[in-house]
């Protein structure tokens, strides 16, 4: 029995010996094999981990995620170059609508890009002042929806009185109708989720260096040229002086009707010379609502809300308008109300509104000039935020005595309610518009 056992002992030993030698001569072969098996495992390992972690997260992700894939699947923003006039179709429709901006043509201005009454009014204004627009460039990316694009339009608008053309660049967003023509539609004008897209748009680089490189010549010009400078501001004044003028023309006239019964009433009773000629004549100070009504801050149904009017809410009349709106004093400044919602609550007697401020401003203030009670006593400076005239009088018709430029800082004596802020400017006394100063 044991020889038995150590025979077969001795064949194993023989065996692993034989193996030994083997592996030994042809280990060169054998280990890479062996390497590139065990690295085969691992991988296999690896790989049907990641697959089992995949399928518990895609069991649990769509619960998550679902929000933010419908909003990427509705608006994508995708990275693709900006390019010029490459849609035939939209740079001539941006050079008919910049054409029939220099012609003043707000029919077809309204036909291409639809503007509200202000907007008409202002493009009408704005025409006079602008004599061509001699360089006019198209650039274009894709829109958030089939058909549509982001045009970015750089110009040059030559206007009167000035030699050179000013640089400037315009964002439109650009859609397709029923039957394929192409619209503008202006980016303040557009919806929220659009907007985001143009947000996003902007944000690439090709427009950033397009944006960026018209800014720095727009502010060569402007920085190196005290007369541009000055005529900018000169413009700015000029186009909302003629504005003003024709919304009370506008609005004058619609009224024109009633106004000319009233003048004939008090002819009337003038001519008959006993009732009551010597009567003197009132002005009413102080108003209340009749019904809850929005508080703007200018007279536009566009404009910023402020708050809202209860009914029998009393305000400081500045000024009734001759387009509807009344101007009031509002949380020691100015707002707009719709003069249809307010009745007077005070009315005194003309002379009784008179004061030294009055006087003192000249006789082409408005009755709400002569309310100191109802101004700012302030002290200190004001800094300006916008260019803006300094003025004899506060008044636009006042002389002017200089320019106040941006981040200058003016000697405040009074923040009127009336819209101006008298300053002291090199020893005397001066006004200009709060509206530009703060």
């Amino acid at each position: 029995m044991n020889t038995s056992n150590n025979n077969i002992q001795d064949f194993i030993k023989e065996k692993l010996e034989l193996l030994k030698n083997w592996l030994f001569q042809y280990s060169k072969i054998i280990m890479p094999v062996v390497l590139v098996i065990c690295v085969v495992i691992t991988v296999a390992i690896a790989v049907n981990a990641n697959r089992k972690k995949t399928a518990e997260e895609e069991v649990v992700q769509p619960e998550q995620t679902e929000p933010t894939e419908i909003v990427n699947s509705l608006i994508a923003v995708p990275e693709v170059p900006l390019e010029k006039e490459a849609v035939p179709e939209i740079s001539e429709l941006c050079r008919t609508y910049y054409q029939a901006m220099v012609d003043g043509d707000t029919d077809t201005m309204n036909r291409i890009c639809a503007m509200d009454e202000l907007e008409t009014l202002r493009a009408q204004v704005v025409s006079k002042y602008m004599e061509s627009c001699p360089v006019l460039e198209i650039y274009t990316k894709v829109g958030p929806q089939e058909n549509t694009y982001i045009a970015y339009i750089y110009q040059e608008v030559k206007f009167y009185d000035y030699e050179e053309p000013l640089p400037g660049l315009n964002t439109y967003y650009v859609y397709a109708d029923e039957n394929g023509d192409y619209h503008l539609q202006s980016e303040g004008d557009v919806e929220e989720s659009i907007l985001n897209y143009i947000r996003e748009v902007n944000l690439q680089d090709d427009f950033v260096d397009l944006h960026n490189k018209v800014t720095v010549a727009y502010n060569d010009m402007v920085d190196g040229d005290e007369e541009l400078r000055q005529f900018l501001v000169d413009l700015n004044e000029e186009i909302d002086k003629d504005v003003g003028k024709a919304l009370a023309d506008r609005y004058g006239s619609e009224e024109s009707g009633e106004g000319t019964e009233t003048a004939q009433g008090q002819d009337d009773a003038a001519e008959g010379g006993d009732e009551q000629p010597d009567e003197p004549e009132t002005v009413v100070t102080k108003v209340k609502a009749t019904d809850v009504v929005n508080i703007r801050s200018s007279d536009s149904e566009t404009a910023d809300k402020l708050g809202k009017a209860a009914i029998g809410d009393e305000f400081t009349l500045l000024e009734e308008r001759g387009n509807g709106w009344s101007k009031v004093s509002y949380e020691g400044g100015e707002a707009f109300i719709k003069s249809e919602y307010l009745e007077p609550s005070e009315v005194v007697r003309a002379d009784e509104t008179e004061t030294g401020a009055g006087q003192e401003t000249g006789d082409d203030n408005t009755a709400a000039q002569t309310h100191d009670d109802e101004s700012a006593e302030t002290t200190g400076t004001v800094t300006v935020k916008e260019n803006v005239r300094i003025r004899a009088g506060a008044s636009e018709d006042s002389e002017k005595i200089a320019t106040a430029y941006v981040g200058e800082k003016l000697e405040v004596i009074m923040k009127q309610a009336d819209g101006w802020t008298k300053i002291k400017y090199n020893g005397k006394t001066a006004y200009v518009k709060s509206d530009y100063v703060e």
